[in-house]
């Protein structure tokens, strides 16, 4: 790998010129769609944030193709009847048109009878390029830090009574109360240019 571009290649506080910062946007955003992208099991929008030569390793369950790993999600996800992935810390470190990135994670999952939670604590090791001016994932590397399980315990509704509950798919209210998330995931297109 080539050295980095001046400047660029450090986590030392500095201040960042403007395209830089467009650029660490581009990257939030794609990390952030990411766990968007799972939750909600939107596929094609998943699809769309990987380049198509793309790696991702979340062994020992999966490491080869992106597109292999998406087509593997819906049997994986099939167990859990829901999921939460926060991105927390983001770090990147930028080379041109290359970047690379430390995402510190927590995925929450609630087994498909509801009964039992599972979180995994843990980071991504990311390579992103920038290709036709976009941003997407080059290789995927999850990295597991910590884990907790536990009996979900039958609690009251407590202030809970008539307040949408969030699903898996395009039936989470999201796609109901905001008109152009709903139009984005119609789409369908992977491959549509990001603005």
């Amino acid at each position: 790998m080539s050295e980095p571009v001046h400047g660029t290649g450090s986590l030392a506080p500095r201040r960042f010129p403007v395209d830089e910062v467009q650029d660490r946007m581009a990257l939030q955003h794609l990390v952030a769609a990411y766990g968007h992208g799972i939750d909600r099991r939107d596929y094609a929008l998943l699809q769309s944030l990987y380049h198509e030569d793309a790696i991702d390793d979340h062994s020992p369950y999966y490491c080869g193709p992106a597109s292999g790993f998406i087509e593997w999600l819906p049997q994986m996800l099939a167990t859990w009847s829901a999921t939460s992935h926060t991105m927390l810390n983001m770090l990147f470190i930028l080379d041109g048109d290359r970047a690379e990135g430390v995402i510190t994670a927590r995925a929450w999952h609630l087994t498909a009878d509801g009964t039992r939670e599972f979180v995994a604590w843990g980071r991504y090791a990311d390579r992103y390029e920038r290709r036709g001016g976009v941003w997407r994932f080059a290789h995927r590397f999850f990295i597991l830090d910590s884990t907790e399980e536990k009996a979900v315990e039958q609690q009251d509704s407590f202030g809970t009574q008539g307040v949408e509950i969030g699903r898996p798919g395009p039936e989470d209210p999201v796609y109901n109360r905001l008109a152009l998330f709903k139009a984005s995931r119609r789409d369908g297109n992977p491959r549509s240019p990001a603005t």
